[in-house]
């Protein structure tokens, strides 16, 4: 069989069992209603967790960023493309999450992928080096492509259950007497499939009771999680006590792109001699530079908005569970709304839509196979009209679908 029928039968496939991804034309920008083929949508699947895409202050910024600073820089870091604002940026960052310094990255899977590699796959202190990583079962692909990226003959790779500090605590007891060069515990802030937090209290304890290196991955955690936005780290009571923390501007500050690192200065200065995805993109464009240190102006002047999305996440987690239906317990504005076959999640997300709101449906292998769900996703720029309109909407199509 030729390659293309190859790929085309397995497109077949696809479709046939309802686990087909298909893409969705937004025609207005990223807010808590938009339009879709004319109409409008309540959205409950952006990452837009504090409203800030479509923010007045930081579309200013950015269009600020290009007038000063121009289009983009056409070049990387180290040759000529450093502007003093990704230092400023930077900066803003480490003061916002409680680091010594922080490194741009131009996204945080670019992040994940250049951290891991740049420590484990180099010789320094030991020629003969070997590594050890300790990774939650549950973690994001990106921290995942990162570590395979790391070559199996100086690293060990081992995987704790989900969020199980029992079974991590086991893994490194183990290990104890191992003549180990770093000892690496990965994890994410919050997990994005199922909304709940790692027991960062907890594993920061393990960490510096093993000496190992404590790495989170806190994209959906930042300007979300804890009083004041700061992330995961907040909510759990150790801010300031992460040692390696990676995070996204292209969620909850401004909703664009970009990635950083943020750590001790040490650890930032060799990550900026010796990251590929550093050393080998282009830098930052102004616009989305300048876009995000106002965001971050934003949640840093005004926690207002970090509360409305608390207040928003608990009310809706309340009624659509009044509803009958089942959701993951927590607190994040992730939501996951359990339906088990893949087929029915895919349908469901298809009437809802048609029925005004907008919300995608997850399967195998983004999840485990039997815990297809719609995975919602709450914001602060949602009115509590609009969060009613959609419980309606869910109300009508579970019914109808008999899911409730």
């Amino acid at each position: 069989m030729k390659t293309f029928e190859l790929i085309t039968t397995e497109l077949k496939r696809l479709e046939q069992a309802k686990t087909f991804k298909y893409e969705t034309a937004l025609q207005s920008p990223q807010r808590g209603v938009v339009k879709v083929k004319g109409k409008d949508v309540v959205m409950l699947a952006s990452n837009n967790y504090l409203g800030l895409s479509d923010h007045p202050e930081v579309k200013k910024a950015a269009i600020e960023g290009i007038r000063k600073y121009g289009y983009g820089v056409a070049s990387v870091r180290f040759i000529c493309g450093t502007q003093d604002i990704h230092y400023e940026l930077e900066k803003k960052i480490s003061r916002f999450v409680g680091a010594e310094d922080t490194i741009l990255f131009s996204s945080c899977f670019a992040a994940n992928e250049g951290f891991f590699a740049s420590l484990i796959n180099e010789g320094f202190g030991k020629e003969q080096h070997k590594d050890v990583l300790y990774s939650d079962k549950l973690n994001h692909a990106s921290i995942i492509d990162g570590q395979r990226l790391c070559r199996n003959e100086f690293v060990d790779k081992k995987i704790y259950n989900h969020a199980d500090v029992e079974h991590l605590e086991t893994l490194l007891a183990e290990d104890g007497k191992k003549d180990y060069r770093f000892r690496i515990i990965a994890t994410d802030g919050v997990f994005s499939m199922e909304g709940d937090l790692a027991p960062l209290d907890k594993i920061v304890v393990l960490a510096k009771k093993n000496n190992a290196m404590l790495f989170m991955d806190d994209s959906h955690g930042i300007g979300v999680c804890g009083k004041t936005g700061r992330g995961t780290p907040e909510a759990k009571g150790v801010l300031k006590n992460i040692d390696v923390i990676t995070g996204t501007l292209g969620k909850a500050l401004g909703g664009a792109a970009g990635g950083y690192i943020s750590g001790k200065k040490e650890l930032i200065s060799y990550l900026r001699q010796k990251s590929r995805p550093y050393t080998f993109s282009n830098s930052l464009p102004p616009a989305i530079v300048f876009g995000a240190m106002a965001a971050l102006d934003l949640l840093t002047k005004d926690t207002s908005i970090v509360n409305r999305l608390h207040e928003n996440t608990a009310y809706f987690r309340k009624e659509i569970k009044a509803l009958g239906f089942t959701i993951l317990e927590g607190e994040h504005p992730i939501v996951p709304i359990m339906l088990g076959e893949a087929a029915v999640a895919r349908d469901m997300s298809v009437a809802l839509l048609k029925a005004g709101v907008y919300i995608k449906g997850l399967w195998f292998p983004v999840v485990p196979k039997g815990e297809a769900r719609l995975r919602t996703q709450i914001s602060a720029a949602l009115k509590k009209k609009d969060i009613d309109r959609a419980l309606e909407t869910f109300e009508k199509i579970g019914k109808k679908m008999k899911l409730i």
